[in-house]
């Protein structure tokens, strides 16, 4: 995929349910997913792709492994920069974040109506259903991938600050 068409489906993801719990900071947390894309090539027709989303718990990483695993690659600058952040040592640490994306759980249907009409029953199902781990996305239908990395970093930018404050609570950052 080059460029612009990854930025096209950044900015033509829309979030319609936000799961409403943040990621564990101690364990697991699995988010369902229902992403929700229009058919380019034929008239009121709409892909329902649903999922689960795995997100690992996060992780501190200080700034010596850090710098370790961002050099892969670089040059003399880079190790300038790595040797700047193991000097801060206390002063900084990471959040790294892990999801699994599990393709076992993956179901695909294509149904008939408009796109506004389908992403409506599917947001009234997420919310009589309970469900508050689970995402409704509207996509673009050839990167629908795309997407659903979106939703998992925006999830974890959100879970942050909770995970870092739980962290400070137990003393262990």
């Amino acid at each position: 995929m080059d460029r612009e068409s990854f930025l096209y489906a950044l900015e033509n993801t829309k979030t319609h349910v936000e799961p409403s719990g943040l990621i564990e900071t101690f364990g697991s947390t699995v988010f369902d997913f229902v992403l929700v894309s229009e058919l380019m090539d034929e008239v009121n027709r709409v892909r329902l792709r649903r999922g689960t989303l795995q997100a690992q718990r996060p992780r501190i990483v200080a700034p010596h492994h850090f710098a370790k695993i961002m050099l892969d690659g670089f040059g003399e600058k880079a190790r300038e920069f790595a040797d700047w952040l193991e000097d801060q040592g206390e002063h900084l640490k990471f959040l790294r974040y892990g999801f699994q994306f599990t393709k076992s759980n993956m179901q695909e249907e294509v149904v008939s109506g408009g796109l506004d009409r389908v992403i409506d029953r599917a947001v009234r199902e997420a919310r009589e259903d309970g469900a508050v781990r689970r995402a409704v996305i509207e996509s673009v239908d050839d990167a629908w991938e795309v997407s659903l990395l979106k939703l998992a970093v925006d999830t974890a930018q959100r879970s942050a600050g909770e995970n870092v404050e739980e962290w400070k609570k137990r003393g262990l950052i």
